[in-house]
């Protein structure tokens, strides 16, 4: 089975990370998906604290083009210490 039939590419794909509450984890998710996707900064990411201020969680959308994107998107996530949960 070929998961590409899973998704329909081009389309708007929100990614969302979470992480501890730090003045930098905004940031670091912005750069960390602008390696591979292009989206506007102010208009495209959207974050959310915890109920207890502990957690943040960033939510960037951008056009996806392929699996190979969405596929190094989460690994660069994935592999970065303050990055608890991408979803």
């Amino acid at each position: 089975m070929n998961d590409d039939s899973l998704f329909e590419f081009p389309s708007d794909f929100p990614i969302k990370a979470m992480g501890r509450d730090t003045p930098h984890f905004k940031q670091l998710v912005i750069d960390l998906v602008a390696v591979h996707a292009t989206f506007d900064a102010e208009a495209d990411v959207k974050v959310q604290s915890s109920s207890n201020g502990t957690f943040l969680s960033v939510t960037v959308t951008f056009e996806a083009r392929n699996r190979e994107q969405l596929d190094n998107i989460y690994q660069s996530l994935h592999d970065h210490n303050d990055i608890l949960m991408t979803f």
